[in-house]
């Protein structure tokens, strides 16, 4: 009988209970030692990653600014993987793989599939929130393109900026020096920082722009010209700004726009294409470090936790203790099981798991015992099956050698019989040995009712002798091994024969019901009583308890009756009352109705 474990008493419960206690001291413990190192770890961490990306952007910005492409930037990226700690990958808009700072890391298809990118890096269109300070027109300051000074012209103008910085230092004492600007190209600076260009206080003359921005200057002009024809404005006649740049201040925004337009057509072709920018995993540690606790929060931390580790060891301990008593009994009763001792039993107190297992475990036992005891009856039974038909062939076989007896035709006929029965027998235990095994294989079709047991009243027509056998069938049809559905019912139909006396009756019925077809063998023999119905289709179960065979059965027929109707996805029944007969129902799935 199953036994229902309260849920207050039950293992889990209690497991659960414990774990919850243990987890809210840990927690309790622990948790304001975290906060206060955490939030300083996290708000450290947010701003050298937000620098980290700052600077990974501005670096590979300024590489795309000044190459065409990124088929060199592998160590550039190593670099700046390394410096930072952090996994970079560039990929193109389509998601393709371009740079990957981890030699034989995970493909950029995998790393963006689930990860917004960082930054797009195109030097043609600088993310302001990356860069705060670029210029208006968000073209990178070292995207010069055709505007770059040759060797020749970067030298002439170098020293005739170095005549202008001679000039600034003696009329008006103030601190300059020629340095080159994010372009490459040289600038008179001052101590304060100010950039004078190409010019002095004094009547100096500006030097006109070099041949090679006097080109690039006339290509802009052209491009943007264009685009103001299109927009039908008037043409414009571009300079270079103090900084070498083309100046196109004092321009309304239409014209602007068209000037910005004509630099980005003029600088594609010198710049390397947009890619996604993808800071990834740290490749490596930070060269920052993480979060390092103070002195006293380690100490306070091993104190804790060694007082919640004592705790936790008591508690586990004693219900270690108490859980592990019980076991050790189901481990005792089961031991004396295993070495032939089938009235080992384990007492069974309270209601949680381990006594549900505890109960398990004896009905268990009880039922092995019982099997045990069946199994023992049935070699009995099997061995006085065998034994009767072999004295018999036996005894008459050895009066014939002796000359007791002639071997006539009655003789052998009556040995046949004999082996006849012992074929029987052993045919029966191997349908029930297939069938307990799993490998009675049905080879199903559809099988008409009425035809089939016409069939079985035909073939025991001979045997009923003095009892009348009628089929009634309303002509069903069942999805079934026609074989092995012949076999049971002539089981059935045999049994049903047997102990119905002369002048009796055996009536073979089929019908329809809503879900399955219903076939009834019903006879007026003696009738089975109530206490033995449950038996009957146990193995070797006979209704006459003695061992004699005025019976003729062999105590296997009904057995395999339920094998082969339970293989057929049915079951079967009995109703009987003493002295009036017996009715066997043997239900099977009707087929579906086409």
């Amino acid at each position: 009988m199953r036994r229902e474990t309260p849920l207050r008493r039950s293992l889990t419960a209690r497991l659960l209970a414990l774990s919850a206690l243990v987890s809210l001291c840990s927690i309790a413990a622990t948790a304001w030692l975290a906060a206060r190192t955490t939030t300083g770890a996290i708000q450290q961490e947010q701003t050298q990653a937000v620098a980290d990306h700052t600077r990974i952007y501005r670096q590979l910005l300024g590489y795309a600014a000044t190459h065409p492409d990124w088929s060199g930037a592998q160590d550039t990226v190593r670099q700046l993987a390394a410096a930072t700690g952090q996994r970079i990958v560039l990929a193109t808009p389509r998601f393709e793989q371009v740079v990957d700072s981890a030699a034989g890391g995970p493909p950029a298809q995998g790393l963006a599939a689930d990860r917004t990118p960082t930054a797009i890096v195109d030097p043609l269109s600088v993310d302001l929130a990356m860069l705060p300070d670029a210029p208006a027109d968000r073209i990178d300051a070292r995207a010069v393109g055709p505007f770059r000074l040759t060797a020749e012209e970067h030298e002439a103008l170098r020293n005739e900026l170095e005549q202008q910085a001679g000039c600034v230092r003696s009329l008006l004492g103030v601190e300059a020096t020629v340095v080159d600007d994010l372009a490459g190209r040289p600038q008179l600076r001052t101590a304060d920082g100010r950039t004078l260009g190409r010019r002095c206080t004094t009547p100096l003359v500006v030097s006109a722009p070099t041949r090679t921005e006097a080109a690039a200057l006339a290509d802009l002009t052209d491009l943007a010209n264009a685009c103001l024809a299109r927009r039908q404005l008037r043409p414009v006649t571009l300079s270079l700004g103090p900084d070498g740049a083309p100046d196109d201040s004092g321009q309304d925004r239409a014209t602007s726009a068209c000037v910005t337009n004509a630099r980005r057509q003029q600088l594609v072709q010198y710049v390397a294409p947009p890619v996604l920018l993808f800071v990834g995993t740290p490749a490596a540690a930070s060269s920052g470090g993480p979060p390092v606790l103070t002195a006293a929060h380690p100490g306070r931390v091993t104190e804790v936790s060694a007082l919640v580790l004592a705790v936790t060891v008591a508690v586990t301990v004693a219900v270690g203790l108490r859980l592990s008593k019980p076991l050790h009994a189901l481990t005792h009763a089961a031991r004396r099981m295993a070495d032939g001792d089938l009235t080992a039993r384990v007492r069974v107190t309270g209601r949680n798991e381990i006594s549900g297992l505890a109960a398990a475990f004896n009905a268990m036992a009880e039922r092995r015992g019982q099997l045990e005891e069946l199994r023992k009856a049935m070699v009995g039974d099997i061995a006085h099956e065998l034994r009767t038909p072999l004295s018999n062939i036996r005894g008459w076989l050895e009066a014939v050698e002796d000359g007791v007896a002639t071997a006539d035709r009655a003789l052998t006929g009556s040995l046949l019989e004999e082996a006849m029965l012992l074929q029987h027998l052993i045919d029966d235990l191997r349908d029930l040995a297939a069938a307990d095994a799993g490998e009675l294989v049905l080879y199903r079709e559809l099988v008409d009712v009425e035809e089939m047991l016409g069939q079985v009243a035909s073939a025991h027509g001979a045997r009923a002798g003095e009892v009348a056998l009628t089929v009634e069938a309303e002509a069903p049809e069942v999805f079934a091994d026609p074989v092995r559905l012949r076999q049971a019912l002539g089981n059935l139909v045999s049994n049903a024969v047997r102990y119905t006396p002369a002048g009796g009756s055996v009536a073979l019925r089929a019908r329809r019901g809503t879900d399955a077809v219903l076939i009834e063998v019903a006879d007026t023999g003696s009738g089975i009583a109530a206490e033995d119905l449950p038996l009957v289709f146990e193995r070797f179960w006979r209704a006459e308890r003695s061992r004699s065979r005025r019976s003729g059965g062999s105590g296997l027929g009904l057995a395999i009756v339920r094998k082969i109707v339970e293989l057929h996805g049915g079951e079967v029944r009995v109703a009987s009352t003493v002295g009036e007969g017996s009715v066997f129902t043997v239900r099977l799935p009707a087929p579906p109705v086409s």
